[in-house]
């Protein structure tokens, strides 16, 4: 099992996937002009995964924290984050699979509706679908969801997520 302690948050993948911690400046070393999701993660043979962790409830964490994920002034930076570490990984040529984009938020208790307008608002601005003119050949993202602890423990119950202060 490997783990990882994001702020007031321990997640934790099974050793049958690939877990990296991505959002520091030994992953990527180009955090003064590109912006890193927290997590990237394969699962062999099906898919890649891009997480990202928001804990607007952190005793450290600004009140304008949780006013900008409430406010929806958060969907950019999520959405530059999602963009620039598939820019990464794509310059790097480790784009073989399936990638999903998954926003884990750990604030109280976020209603599914809630979750489901952030991840709405999430896809069209990634954009989950290409062009009308049907030019693409792939997808950008193939998946995008918005989880609060309890929804993606439900969803991904092979990675772990809890708080543990």
């Amino acid at each position: 099992m490997t783990e990882f302690i994001e702020g007031n948050l321990r997640i934790r993948f099974p050793d049958w996937m690939t877990a990296e911690k991505f959002d520091d400046q030994a992953s990527h070393g180009l955090s003064h002009c590109m912006k890193a999701v927290d997590f990237i993660v394969e699962v062999p043979n099906e898919y890649i995964a891009f997480i990202e962790l928001k804990d607007p409830d952190h005793p450290n964490a600004p009140e304008a924290a949780k006013e900008e994920f409430l406010s929806e002034g958060l969907d950019r930076n999520l959405y530059y984050k999602y963009r620039d570490t598939f820019l990464y990984q794509w310059a790097c040529n480790r784009l073989d699979r399936p990638v999903y984009y998954w926003v884990i938020v750990a604030l109280g208790v976020l209603e599914r509706q809630y979750l489901d307008r952030r991840a709405d608002q999430l896809k069209r601005k990634l954009p989950l679908i290409g062009p009308e003119s049907g030019n693409w050949n792939r997808p950008i993202v193939n998946g995008c969801s918005v989880f609060n602890i309890e929804t993606w423990n439900q969803y991904q119950p092979d990675i772990l997520l809890e708080r543990i202060a």
